[in-house]
């Protein structure tokens, strides 16, 4: 009779079942590697919300910073993140097998190795603003077609009003440096009657394609005259109508509430409208053109910036050591800041966003929500001022 070889498996250590340790060790290589699924899905899920939630808190913390550094002489600076391009490698590798040996070998044995490697090389772009674009977007006034929109979208009119108005029909705001700011008392009881009409529904704002003959019959009792040469003088960085042919109007809708109504009259008579005037132009400039048109002197990013640094608060020692002007106590007839900066030796605990300057730190409580909701429009009218702005930061995510 001839003579069999043993098996695979033979007498070995590990017997018979040596069959079985191939098959479950080619099993788990092809589950190593039919398992490799696409991860630009996965990685843009996570990596999406990741970059966007990182360019916000730097934006916020870029804006403080450029507020501190106004209070102490320093002009400001924008870095744009124009682009961010994040690539990824993956890669996985599996080898393996088993060496079988007749019963007279020492034993028999299974060998098997698996790699797996995973990179990120994330390539971020900046670029400083200068030149015209600075000009563009920082020094020049912010048109009021521009403004006055956000109230559409639930902005606090009185808060918008006070962050970015240097006078409404001659009524100032507060300017400048001192222990009081200056400011006409009248101008913050017509941002006051404002806010009030617009919680009641009461106030609105009309945007208009009009062009100067068809505007020009809205005149007197309706208030909307004015022709697109005057708003030719907006003179803002964004929402210009003299391009567009745009025109912006504040409208006092009907109301049967005695109240509202005498609030509308009051309205009317600091912006010196006609006693019937249900909307009024607005346009820019420190006073009106013509009869039934509401000026609005707005300010540009630098002046709304500088004016939120005098108010903020800064160490003592800082003052007396000549280092920066004092803050202003108070601000018309508000007791507070529109935006309420703090100052310490140490970290904050909790805040919405804060900055390390010159071995002080600077914050805005995170439960202070007046400072937050006006912190957040003066970054929304500095996106908005930015009409020269090539696109917004580009994120590319390349997987495969």
């Amino acid at each position: 009779m001839g003579r069999s070889l043993p098996s695979l498996g033979g007498t070995g250590r590990y017997g018979n079942g040596g069959r079985y340790l191939v098959t479950a060790l080619l099993s788990a290589g092809f589950l190593f590697l039919g398992g490799c699924q696409p991860i630009g899905p996965a990685h843009l899920q996570h990596d999406q919300l990741a970059y966007s939630r990182a360019l916000g808190e730097v934006q916020k913390r870029e804006m403080l910073l450029n507020i501190v550094r106004l209070r102490y002489g320093e002009p400001p600076a924008f870095l744009d993140t124009t682009q961010v391009i994040a690539g990824y490698n993956f890669s996985r590798s599996f080898s393996g097998g088993y060496y079988g040996y007749p019963a007279s070998a020492v034993s028999n044995y299974l060998f098997g190795s698996g790699t797996l490697s995973q990179a990120e090389n994330p390539t971020i772009t900046y670029q400083p603003l200068t030149g015209e674009q600075y000009a563009e977007n920082v020094v020049r006034p912010i048109s009021p077609t521009a403004i006055m929109p956000l109230s559409l979208g639930g902005m606090a009119i009185d808060t918008l009003l006070r962050l970015t108005a240097q006078s409404i029909d001659g009524l100032s705001n507060v300017r400048g440096v001192g222990p009081f700011g200056g400011g006409s008392v009248r101008f913050y009881l017509l941002l006051h009657d404002l806010r009030q009409l617009q919680l009641a529904g009461a106030m609105t704002v009309r945007i208009a394609t009009d062009d100067a003959s068809s505007s020009s019959g809205k005149a007197g009792k309706q208030g909307g005259g004015g022709s697109q040469g005057n708003n030719g003088g907006n003179g803002g960085s964004s929402g210009s109508s003299a391009s567009s042919g745009e025109h912006i109007y504040l409208v006092l809708t009907a109301t049967a509430d005695s109240n509202l109504q005498a609030i509308q009259g009051e309205v009317r008579r600091l912006l010196h409208l006609d006693a019937n005037a249900a909307e009024a132009e607005i346009v820019y400039g420190p006073y009106p053109k013509k009869e039934g048109q509401i000026a609005i002197l707005t300010r540009s990013m630098l002046a709304m910036l500088t004016q939120l640094s005098y108010e903020m608060e800064v160490p003592e020692k800082d003052v007396r050591s000549g280092r920066t002007l004092p803050t202003i106590g108070q601000v018309g007839i508000e007791s507070r800041p529109e935006v309420a900066i703090h100052s310490g030796k140490n970290a904050p605990d909790g805040s919405y966003v804060s900055v390390y300057y010159k071995k002080c730190w600077y914050w805005i409580s995170d439960t202070d929500f007046r400072s937050k909701e006006a912190f957040t429009m003066v970054q929304v009218l500095s996106t908005l001022a930015a009409t020269s702005h090539s696109g917004g930061a580009v994120v590319t995510i390349p997987a495969g």
